[in-house]
């Protein structure tokens, strides 16, 4: 069973995020699944590997402080894949993929800062 069911943040830039997630996840197989209308409040967009959106992203100002959110990947190769597209879709760097050794020998991530400066990493716990 997943801890949680669900997460969301806040951005100030609803439509940059939206194209920076969209471009910056799918080389991890998820994808825009459901949005919401501001009508209703507030736009937001849901993310995730199937139907059921996972990772949420609402208009409505920048989150404070920044949060650190880490999304799993497969292999190592999927790390390499996500960092290039999030530096590619104007992520700045913030960690090249590469073993985070203090974590534990197989701890392979990169991390990039989202338009917002939120901390977004790819990681993959599997031996190379």
């Amino acid at each position: 069973m997943a801890i949680f069911d669900h997460v969301g943040i806040a951005v100030s830039d609803y439509y940059a995020s939206l194209g920076f997630y969209e471009k910056a996840l799918a080389p991890l197989g998820i994808k825009l699944v459901m949005r919401m209308p501001a009508e209703i409040g507030q736009a937001g967009a849901g993310f995730g590997e199937t139907l059921k959106p996972e990772f949420w992203i609402w208009e409505g100002g920048r989150t404070r402080p920044h949060v650190h959110i880490a999304f799993t990947a497969p292999d190592r190769a999927t790390v390499d894949a996500f960092y290039a597209a999030a530096i590619a879709a104007g992520a700045t760097d913030n960690g090249p993929p590469g073993v985070r050794a203090h974590y534990h020998a197989n701890y392979y991530a990169a991390f990039v800062l989202d338009p917002d400066g939120h901390n977004i990493e790819a990681v993959c716990h599997q031996a190379a």
